[in-house]
């Protein structure tokens, strides 16, 4: 079994999720919050001790067309310093409209409030963006 962890990145938010490849499973873990646009490295170190992941997975957005928009260098930084930092593979992987799907989730079929919603909907698209890796990794097989 390997343990993964995904991550929505997002400028003031960073979503977290785990999930592990024997169950195929991804769930939903915390939201890491950025400070005036500082990655909270220390918090993310927690987790990295805490979890093991043998791989991690960062959602990468980008435009209809397939070209980048203006947080994707920012999502492609982030995924090459964590695996500068803890030496583990890190895999971009597609997260269209992932953070969009889980307010839609939460606010429409679970009915969580808009300040409950905005403290969870990272977490909820990281464990989407883990969970879609995790099914492509599956059909793979």
């Amino acid at each position: 079994m390997a343990v993964c962890l995904g991550f929505d990145y997002g400028v003031k938010k960073i979503g977290v999720a785990v999930g592990d490849t024997e169950t195929n499973l991804a769930n939903p873990l915390t939201t890491v919050c950025a400070v005036k646009q500082k990655i909270g490295w220390d918090e993310i170190s927690k987790l990295i001790e805490e979890w093991k992941p043998a791989k991690m997975v960062v959602g990468i957005s980008r435009k209809d067309d397939g070209e980048d928009n203006e947080v994707t260098p920012k999502m492609v930084r982030f995924s090459r310093q964590l695996e500068g930092r803890y030496h583990c593979p890190v895999e971009l992987f597609d997260e269209a409209l992932t953070t969009f799907e889980a307010k839609q989730l939460l606010f429409d079929e679970v009915h969580v409030s808009a300040n409950k919603l905005w403290q969870v909907q990272d977490q909820l698209a990281a464990k989407l963006i883990l969970q879609s890796w995790l099914n492509t990794k599956q059909q793979e097989k």
